[in-house]
């Protein structure tokens, strides 16, 4: 395991449960102060005042950190946050790697650098190449690395041993081009991000709303009643959310948060935009803090529908007229275990009513969720759960009301809409093969966990990754990579170095590419790119700087350049012609991608346009049925034996998906260090340690009825943390090799990172 020089230290006092999430640049605001000061480090003063007037601008370019939408109409001068100004200044960073740094470091020697020193080192200029028993990376020109990539997936005795993952920051116009290279090569493997964070989402909301996205605007936060943050820890992960949640305060919302920890920014909110934010105490979110136990949010929803059946308090209108399966599900929850309800969720029977009750006051009411639901083993009936309520309640498309899983990555919904799934439905590669003249496969691919399965087993070679960081976002790290080891050949199209590039099959590439923040000029002059935000905006996003070498590429061009080593020719796509003008490739998009007519125009609309959202729009269900689907679910109680506790991974303020900004942890009160496990303060006695003791963590998983198989990650210092009893947290991906690969959601196959069984020993 890689430790630590020294420990962690830890000093929480109460303001560190008020978080100041900043959009300006105002002076005496903490967060303000450490993002402009991370900025200037790395991209100097000049440029620091260049790239952040533009972020999230029509004329510039989108945050390349969370998917929350901008607000349609009027723009905030600094419509950013803490992170977002750290993730850019990653970015547009001045510091280099080339050639020399490749020379001085050898593979060896990278391989026992932290996550954070890799990628501190700055962006990389020009692509590079490890041969096979070479112990350094050495440069290859672009044409020749193409080329070797070619090679190597026209020997694959299948097309189907060559993997293409997708990280979601990728551009709706390189994500549908990158899925027709995929497709047209003969193959549907494409797993990506989604699989690993969201997926759980949209398996349970495609089963029941008909599409696998939310159903509110940015607009409906402003109108609703009552918000309920589920499992969502919006001050480190979606900090723009929080001006929602503030302005829907102001209007009379009401919010209940759900959550293991008490996370800062949803008890209070310093927003430096208002004057209270600067010299006041700022907003009081949370009127309901809602301490649950990992895990138990299915028993929360289906305690909260049994009361909403049991007062008759429901929208009966709606639930005859627009949904299905309702006197089934009624009748699951006609009798309820009140003891397991308890049980699972560690709350009191009367927090639980108190509750229901605030559905049963609101009139709009919006759930909101991110990965503390989607990453259990019952997640899928979890949300299933939630989707229940709403429909008892008649919360879907009404203004102000609906369903909000959000997503935690600038672009990963608009890459799921342009293709990148291993199981995109018959009518979509219908189209494709209609607009193209091409045949594309039919059979399933792999999804991330299958992929990786694969690849230890031998029936993956070929691993290409469109951005991300592969080994750092999946579970169980030394099976992953010990599976990339595998391989013939692994290339990473990436703009910063990170521990995937160092973890390699027999031969290694990595392509650099430009960033978001960075000017696209192809042969028809400079190019913009569109993403899609969490609530189906679409909007462009166009680079300002000077690229950080002349040898990069844009991913575009990268799948483009590729596609015609692969394909040939003779292969009917005019891959030249999308190279050349983006323009060309959204209109094919417009003939293929649903809701996506007149793609060029409606694009370059200030604020874009909306997908159409049949739930949300009119009512209307996808679904087999054609209505609303209510589900019924057995209740899942996960048993902790005795002396256990149940982990979930989180991140660190201090950090954005795998990418590590620093060491430090603001909001929980964490110095210099990411080895620390939370533990509440009577667990930590109970189970005879001290709070700062430093201690292995082991997990322990059954997988079958033969034994419990365990993993294990050393030197984590104890913190004693307000979570919820019986519960633990620690920093992903540090804690990623405790998850065990095929422990995995059922339906969606997303990894149980949220509930993992862990005993703590005493380190040494």
């Amino acid at each position: 395991m890689r430790c630590m020089s020294k420990p962690p230290q830890h000093d929480v006092d109460e303001s560190a449960l008020e978080v100041s999430t900043p959009k300006t640049w105002a002076a005496g605001i903490p967060g303000v102060l450490v993002s402009l000061d991370r900025a200037v480090g790395q991209m100097g003063v000049g440029r620091t005042v260049k790239t952040l007037r533009l972020l999230n601008q029509r004329e510039g370019f989108d945050c390349p950190g969370c998917a929350w939408p901008e607000p349609q109409g009027h723009r905030k001068m600094a419509e950013f946050c803490e992170n977002g100004a750290k993730a850019v200044a990653e970015e547009a960073t001045k510091r280099r790697i080339g050639r020399a740094f490749f020379a001085e470091h050898s593979i060896g020697s990278l391989r026992t650098k932290t996550d954070y020193w890799l990628g501190q080192q700055g962006r990389l200029t020009e692509p590079v190449v490890l041969r096979p028993g070479a112990t350094h990376y050495e440069p290859i020109g672009w044409d020749a690395a193409f080329t070797l990539i070619a090679e190597e997936l026209k020997a694959l005795p299948s097309p189907d041993e060559a993997i293409f993952y997708t990280s979601g920051r990728t551009s709706n116009e390189a994500a549908f081009l990158y899925q027709l290279l995929v497709r047209s090569f003969g193959t549907n493997n494409l797993p990506d991000c989604s699989n690993m964070c969201h997926e759980s989402s949209g398996s349970a909301l495609n089963e029941t709303i008909g599409i696998g996205k939310g159903s509110v605007s940015i607009k409906d936060f402003e109108l609703a009643d009552l918000l309920v943050v589920v499992g969502q820890n919006p001050g480190t992960n979606h900090p723009r959310m929080l001006s929602a949640l503030e302005d829907a305060k102001k209007n009379g919302a009401r919010i209940i948060a759900v959550n293991p920890l008490p996370e800062a920014g949803l008890m209070r909110f310093k927003n430096p935009q208002n004057v209270s934010g600067v010299v006041g105490r700022g907003t009081a979110l949370s009127d309901e803090f809602v301490q649950i136990k990992v895990g138990g949010d299915q028993a929360l929803f289906q305690a909260v529908g049994h009361l909403l059946l049991q007062w008759d308090k429901v929208d009966k209108d709606f639930v005859g007229t627009k949904t299905h399966g309702f006197e089934t599900y009624a009748e699951s929850l006609r009798e309820l275990d009140w003891d397991r309800v308890l049980t699972a969720t560690g709350l009191t029977r009367e927090q639980i009513t108190k509750v229901a009750g605030m559905f049963v006051d609101s009139k709009r009411t919006i759930v909101c969720w991110a990965m503390g639901l989607t990453q259990h083993k019952h997640s899928v009936p979890t949300i299933r759960e939630i989707a229940n309520v709403m429909f008892l309640r008649g919360m879907i498309g009404k203004p102000g009301a609906g369903l909000c899983p959000v997503r935690g990555h600038s672009n990963v919904q608009g890459d799921r809409t342009m293709g990148i799934y291993e199981k995109m439905p018959e009518r979509f590669l219908e189209a494709l093969e209609t607009e193209f003249g091409i045949s594309v496969p039919r059979k399933h691919g792999f999804d991330t966990v299958d992929a990786i399965n694969a690849m230890r087993h031998g029936r993956g070679k070929v691993f290409i990754a469109m951005g991300g960081n592969f080994v750092s976002a999946t579970p169980d790290t030394p099976v992953t990579e010990k599976a990339l080891e595998q391989c013939s050949l692994t290339v990473h199209v990436s703009t910063k170095l990170n521990r995937s590039h160092v973890v390699h099959g027999r031969t290694a590439l990595i392509l650099p590419a430009l960033g978001r923040t960075e000017s696209d000029v192809q042969h028809s002059g400079e190019q913009f790119v569109t993403v899609e935000d969490s609530m189906s905006v679409v909007h462009r996003s166009r680079g300002r700087l000077t690229p950080a070498s002349d040898q990069l590429l844009s991913e575009v061009s990268i799948v483009c350049r590729l596609a015609r080593k692969v394909l040939g020719d003779a292969h009917p796509v005019a891959w030249e012609e999308f190279e050349k003008d983006y323009d060309v490739i959204r209109e094919h998009i417009a003939r293929v991608v649903p809701g996506c007519t007149d793609y060029n125009a409606r694009v370059r609309q200030p604020d874009g346009f909306v997908l159409p959202h049949p739930p949300r729009d009119s009512q209307e269900f996808a679904t087999a049925t054609g209505k609303a689907n209510f589900t019924a679910n057995e209740l899942t109680v996960i048993d902790v034996p005795e002396g256990r506790l149940l982990m979930q991974t989180l991140r660190s303020h201090d950090q954005y998906n795998t990418t590590i900004y620093g060491l430090d942890d603001r909001y929980r009160g964490v110095k210099d260090g990411r080895r620390v496990v939370f533990v509440n303060p009577d667990d930590v006695k109970a189970l005879g340690f001290t709070d700062g003791q430093m201690v292995d963590i082991v997990s322990e998983w059954k997988d079958d009825p033969t034994g419990v198989f365990e993993r294990r990650a050393e030197a984590f210092r104890i913190v004693a943390y307000p979570t919820a009893r019986g519960c633990a947290a620690t920093y992903f991906p540090e804690a990623n090799p405790l998850v065990p690969l095929d422990s995995k959601a059922d339906i969606s196959g997303t990894p149980t990172s949220k509930s993992v069984i862990v005993r703590l020993e005493a380190a040494g």
